[in-house]
Protein backbone atom coordinates (compact mmCIF):
# COMPACT_ATOMS: atom_id res chain seq x y z
CA UNK A 1 0.00 0.00 0.00
CA UNK A 2 1.18 3.52 -0.68
CA UNK A 3 1.14 6.10 2.08
CA UNK A 4 2.28 9.68 1.82
CA UNK A 5 4.14 11.17 4.73
CA UNK A 6 5.77 14.58 5.09
CA UNK A 7 9.07 12.87 4.20
CA UNK A 8 7.83 11.46 0.87
CA UNK A 9 9.66 12.91 -2.11
CA UNK A 10 7.09 14.00 -4.67
CA UNK A 11 8.18 15.08 -8.13
CA UNK A 12 5.61 16.82 -10.35
CA UNK A 13 6.48 17.35 -14.00
CA UNK A 14 5.26 20.71 -15.40
CA UNK A 15 5.31 19.59 -19.04
CA UNK A 16 2.72 17.19 -20.40
CA UNK A 17 3.68 13.64 -21.32
CA UNK A 18 2.25 11.23 -23.84
CA UNK A 19 -0.24 9.10 -21.91
CA UNK A 20 0.28 6.22 -24.32
CA UNK A 21 3.37 5.65 -22.15
CA UNK A 22 2.76 2.82 -19.76
CA UNK A 23 4.44 2.07 -16.48
CA UNK A 24 7.88 1.33 -17.93
CA UNK A 25 7.89 4.47 -20.08
CA UNK A 26 6.93 6.71 -17.17
CA UNK A 27 9.52 5.13 -14.86
CA UNK A 28 12.23 5.68 -17.50
CA UNK A 29 11.09 9.29 -17.96
CA UNK A 30 11.14 9.89 -14.20
CA UNK A 31 14.65 8.47 -13.89
CA UNK A 32 15.89 10.57 -16.82
CA UNK A 33 14.37 13.87 -15.65
CA UNK A 34 15.05 13.64 -11.90
CA UNK A 35 18.22 11.55 -11.71
CA UNK A 36 16.57 9.95 -8.67
CA UNK A 37 16.24 6.20 -8.31
CA UNK A 38 12.65 5.15 -9.14
CA UNK A 39 13.08 2.27 -6.68
CA UNK A 40 13.61 4.72 -3.79
CA UNK A 41 9.92 5.14 -2.97
CA UNK A 42 9.52 8.61 -4.47
CA UNK A 43 6.25 9.51 -6.19
CA UNK A 44 6.41 10.82 -9.76
CA UNK A 45 3.36 12.74 -11.05
CA UNK A 46 2.63 13.48 -14.72
CA UNK A 47 -0.22 15.21 -16.61
CA UNK A 48 -1.64 14.83 -20.09
CA UNK A 49 -1.73 17.53 -22.76
CA UNK A 50 -5.33 18.52 -22.12
CA UNK A 51 -4.83 18.78 -18.34
CA UNK A 52 -7.75 16.42 -17.80
CA UNK A 53 -5.79 13.48 -16.37
CA UNK A 54 -2.91 12.69 -14.05
CA UNK A 55 -0.74 9.59 -13.83
CA UNK A 56 1.54 8.86 -10.87
CA UNK A 57 4.16 6.15 -10.39
CA UNK A 58 5.65 4.87 -7.12
CA UNK A 59 7.61 1.83 -5.93
CA UNK A 60 6.51 0.17 -2.67
CA UNK A 61 9.33 -2.34 -2.14
CA UNK A 62 7.72 -5.20 -4.10
CA UNK A 63 6.68 -3.53 -7.32
CA UNK A 64 5.53 -0.37 -9.02
CA UNK A 65 2.13 1.26 -8.60
CA UNK A 66 0.56 3.18 -11.46
CA UNK A 67 -2.19 5.60 -10.43
CA UNK A 68 -4.44 7.54 -12.75
CA UNK A 69 -7.07 10.19 -12.16
CA UNK A 70 -9.20 11.60 -14.96
CA UNK A 71 -11.56 14.47 -14.25
CA UNK A 72 -15.18 13.91 -15.26
CA UNK A 73 -15.39 17.57 -16.26
CA UNK A 74 -13.03 20.54 -16.32
CA UNK A 75 -9.24 20.64 -16.25
CA UNK A 76 -6.45 20.78 -13.71
CA UNK A 77 -6.07 24.56 -13.74
CA UNK A 78 -3.32 25.06 -11.15
CA UNK A 79 -0.54 22.79 -12.36
CA UNK A 80 2.85 23.69 -10.79
CA UNK A 81 5.35 25.48 -13.01
CA UNK A 82 9.08 25.06 -12.62
CA UNK A 83 11.50 27.88 -12.03
CA UNK A 84 14.45 28.32 -14.39
CA UNK A 85 13.35 25.55 -16.76
CA UNK A 86 13.75 22.76 -14.23
CA UNK A 87 12.45 19.39 -15.40
CA UNK A 88 10.35 18.88 -12.24
CA UNK A 89 8.85 20.60 -9.22
CA UNK A 90 9.04 19.19 -5.69
CA UNK A 91 5.78 19.20 -3.73
CA UNK A 92 4.89 18.33 -0.17
CA UNK A 93 2.33 15.59 0.48
CA UNK A 94 -0.27 18.11 1.64
CA UNK A 95 0.27 20.20 -1.51
CA UNK A 96 -0.26 17.12 -3.69
CA UNK A 97 -3.52 16.45 -1.86
CA UNK A 98 -4.76 19.94 -2.73
CA UNK A 99 -3.58 19.55 -6.34
CA UNK A 100 -5.44 16.23 -6.74
CA UNK A 101 -8.65 17.98 -5.71
CA UNK A 102 -7.97 20.53 -8.49
CA UNK A 103 -6.97 23.23 -6.02
CA UNK A 104 -4.06 25.63 -6.04
CA UNK A 105 -1.40 24.50 -3.52
CA UNK A 106 0.30 27.91 -3.59
CA UNK A 107 -2.83 29.65 -2.28
CA UNK A 108 -4.01 27.00 0.18
CA UNK A 109 -3.80 28.11 3.78
CA UNK A 110 -1.75 25.43 5.54
CA UNK A 111 0.48 25.44 8.55
CA UNK A 112 4.16 24.55 8.34
CA UNK A 113 5.11 20.88 8.67
CA UNK A 114 7.47 21.48 11.56
CA UNK A 115 7.08 23.73 14.54
CA UNK A 116 10.00 24.81 16.72
CA UNK A 117 9.58 23.71 20.33
CA UNK A 118 10.54 26.00 23.18
CA UNK A 119 13.37 24.68 25.39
Amino acid sequence: MISLSPQTRIYVFPEHVDFRNGLDGLVALAKLKTRDDPFSGALFVFRNRGRTAIKAVAYDGQGFWLFMKRLSEGRFLHWPQSAANEAHVRLLARELSVLLWNGDPTHARMREDWKKLAP
